[in-house]
């Protein structure tokens, strides 16, 4: 039986999962609603997907009984009050990074996701891609040794748009894609908390962080390095380099489709979408939504490899570097 999900916003990223889910099986996954705070958003994107039903509110997306898990698709502001409205409706939740905006938010979404006792995940898609997949299995089997540096980078300029410029849509450079660099740190180093975090940073007259620089040091003399930046192109690789040997991403470390393996490298590439999408390899989307599938069929309320606990100390860090940096949303002083 398929499961049925339920697009909450009718966004670019919404488009490109909603897109990623086509490729697919039928038997497997359907969209039966989606909901904008616009009804004739909603409607379009309906239209343009082939989803019966539109909603002009979240509510009443909330409210619909034929839907097994929603996918979040709107700015991160407004990721607490949609994830906690869907969640009191006993509805699973798949919502996009980050998961709120700072770590006093998330642990109110985790509380209020074992009251409910329903399924939540936050979309850090870039750990289900192939390519992560075999990170994990060759860090797991010793192929590079003992870890002893992770360095990561991901910039883009990307502040002509509104969502990345201004305080109150969730702006900053490190909340947007920064996470991608500390979430691969993170999953290198299995969920450690590290021992010391040392941020500086460049912030724009908004008042967010436009490029920020972040070291930090785990047990064991390990050690971790990342640049993000929406002001500047980088070249967005990441590298794990170990007591024997190396794994490289070598670009577009947030959405990989190619590993360097002390020096071979290897393809994993993702499907070809069937309408335009808006950002790169967002077919690879399917594969996130893939582990919500089978952790709703198995009846578990989180995933293992992005768990309650990741998202936790994803925010934790967060919190950290941009308190360093000096970038304060309303939502901090709440």
């Amino acid at each position: 039986m398929a499961t049925r999900w339920g697009i909450c916003s009718a966004g670019k990223i919404s488009n490109d999962f909603t897109v990623a889910l086509k490729t697919l099986p039928p038997e497997d996954h359907q969209v039966v609603a989606v909901a904008a705070r616009k009804l004739e958003d909603a409607q379009d994107f309906a239209k343009k997907h082939g989803i019966s039903r539109a909603y002009g509110s979240y509510e009443e997306l909330a409210r619909d009984p034929d839907i097994d898990v929603v996918y979040v698709g709107a700015i991160h502001p407004s990721h607490r009050s949609i994830c906690l409205l869907l969640m009191n409706a006993k509805k699973n939740v798949l919502c996009e990074k980050p998961l709120a905006m700072n770590s006093r938010e998330v642990k109110e979404i985790l509380t209020s996701a074992k009251r409910n006792d329903v399924f939540l995940m936050e979309a850090v898609w870039t750990r289900f891609f192939p390519a992560s997949v075999e990170i994990r299995r060759l860090l797991a089997q010793g192929d590079v040794g003992e870890v002893k540096v992770v360095r990561s980078e991901f910039g883009v300029p990307v502040k002509h748009l509104p969502r990345s410029m201004q305080k109150e849509l969730g702006g900053g450079a490190m909340l947007d894609i920064g996470i991608y660099c500390l979430q691969f740190v993170c999953m290198v180093y299995n969920g450690e908390k590290p021992e010391c975090i040392q941020a500086m940073g460049v912030c724009m007259e908004t008042g967010v962080d436009e490029t920020v620089v972040v070291t930090m040091k785990f047990s064991k003399n390990r050690m971790a390095v990342f640049t993000c930046s929406s002001g500047v192109q980088l070249p967005n690789d990441a590298i794990i380099v170990g007591t024997k040997g190396s794994i490289r991403i070598p670009a577009n470390m947030w959405c990989p489709t190619s590993l360097v393996v002390n020096g071979k490298e290897s393809q994993y590439p993702v499907p070809d979408p069937a309408l335009p999408l808006n950002f790169l390899n967002s077919t690879g989307m399917r594969y996130e939504a893939e582990e919500v599938r089978q952790c709703l069929l198995t009846g578990l309320k989180e995933s293992a490899v992005m768990s309650h606990a990741d998202s936790l100390l994803l925010a934790e860090v967060e919190d950290e570097i941009r308190k360093q940096v000096g970038v304060v949303y309303s939502q901090d002083c709440q």
